[in-house]
């Protein structure tokens, strides 16, 4: 069994992959042969793959007031130790005083923002990459002299088919003294980081997208969005990474009516789309849960349980650890409300009312250009006998300094030297 330092390939990797992104980006400059092990392809899969399964945060979005008086956002991430949070030191000067900053998604560490105007860029928190996504295909004007475009819907999310995320742009076209409140038409984009470029879709839009808070939510392969029909009925609008196709998912049959007075929040919550309903105003406010237990299927909305009424609390944030939701208080704090005990719990976060917005996130190796994924299965075509095997099997045999490593396993795994 080959060795490095003292200690067998295997071993070495499996520490590697339990280092958090900032250490390895560090290590990543202590010689040639951990800088060709940690850019690895499969290696970056690997390490994606362990944090999927131990080490799933909070991407908080929040607006800070500085000695001027003048809004600056800010990224946190919360973690799941003890509710500790710590505020990630991104280069957003594109966004750092930008009022109307929207965080849409998140896929493989790579999260997605823009101020739904002309800016799309994606950025990976933890290496501290971005990239500002080139402009639209769709022209800025319209054939019909009266209509005026205006991007009203924007999703991030992972096409298994092609191993790449994708970006959607939904472009619709107002009339300029139109009492109707609808867009007279809607046009589609989407820009793959397969091909690094936008391409327009033929395909109508089946509903319109409407703004409704922490709703735009990417699950099973699909991007949705809050949406009222031609009928004016609420409705979820999905689009499909994959098939690059929309579908219209209905609301609970209670709730199929357009309110204005009552909120709607979209969540994924134990693997399933959760829809939460709460009033728009008031000091007290009571919020209804419901779960869509087959995917699509209107007949299998499910109301799971009401909480509250609760007093200064604004809205939901995001479902976190299967029993806790993180929810924005009137007073710019976050709580976290817990499912089971019913206690509501102050968190040391805070910021200007309504301007938070929250994800589910991964710290993650992966770039935000593009060519980090390794397709499923031995592209060479012989058998391995193992991921860690196959991983190995295409770097370069080099010994690197026993003191060096011994210094990284103390400063991660103190333990290992008691």
């Amino acid at each position: 069994m080959e060795v490095i330092g003292d200690l067998p390939r295997e071993l070495f990797l499996e520490i590697l992959l339990r280092l958090p992104v900032e250490s390895l980006m560090r290590c990543k400059c202590v010689c040639k042969y951990w800088y060709a092990l940690i850019s690895n392809p499969k290696f970056i899969e690997l390490h994606l793959k362990y944090n999927c399964n131990n080490n799933v945060c909070v991407l908080l979005k929040r607006c800070l007031l500085t000695c001027l008086g003048e809004r600056e956002n800010m990224l946190s991430l919360v973690c799941s130790s003890g509710f500790s949070f710590i505020n990630l030191d991104v280069d957003l000067s594109l966004y750092k005083k930008e009022p109307c900053l929207q965080l849409l998604g998140h896929c493989d560490g790579i999260i997605c923002l823009s101020n739904y105007r002309d800016d799309i860029v994606l950025c990976n928190p933890a290496t501290r990459e971005t990239m500002v996504l080139p402009e639209s295909c769709l022209p800025c004007y319209s054939s019909i002299s009266n209509l005026i475009p205006q991007t009203s819907a924007l999703g991030f999310g992972y096409d298994s088919r092609t191993h790449h995320c994708k970006v959607v742009r939904i472009i619709s076209y107002w009339e300029e003294r139109s009492g109707s409140g609808l867009p007279h038409h809607s046009r589609v984009e989407v820009y793959s980081l397969a091909t690094g470029s936008w391409k327009e879709l033929n395909v109508k839009v089946p509903a319109h997208v409407w703004y409704s808070p922490c709703f735009e939510t990417y699950f099973n392969g699909a991007f949705h969005w809050y949406a009222i029909d031609d009928n004016r009925n609420e409705v979820i609008l999905s689009f499909h990474m994959g098939n690059e196709e929309f579908q219209v998912i209905p609301m609970p049959s209670a709730l199929s009516l357009y309110d204005y007075s009552m909120c709607r929040s979209l969540f994924v919550w134990n693997g399933r789309i959760a829809l939460v309903i709460y009033p728009r105003k008031g000091i007290e406010k009571s919020f209804q849960i419901y779960v869509m237990k087959e995917y699509g299927v209107r007949e299998s909305w499910t109301k799971i349980l009401t909480i509250g009424p609760l007093t200064k609390v604004e809205m939901p944030l995001a479902f976190w650890k299967n029993d806790e939701i993180l929810m924005e208080g009137s007073d710019g704090l976050v709580v976290s409300y817990n499912l089971k005990t019913q206690e509501l719990k102050d968190l040391p976060i805070y910021g200007v009312p309504k301007s938070f917005a929250t994800l589910v996130y991964i710290n993650s190796l992966v770039s935000v250009k593009g060519g980090n994924r390794v397709l499923d299965g031995d592209n060479t075509g012989e058998n391995v006998s193992s991921p860690v095997t196959f991983f190995f099997s295409s770097l370069p045999i080099i010994k690197t300094d026993d003191l060096l490593l011994k210094s990284l396993l103390l400063l991660h795994f103190p333990c290992l030297f008691r």
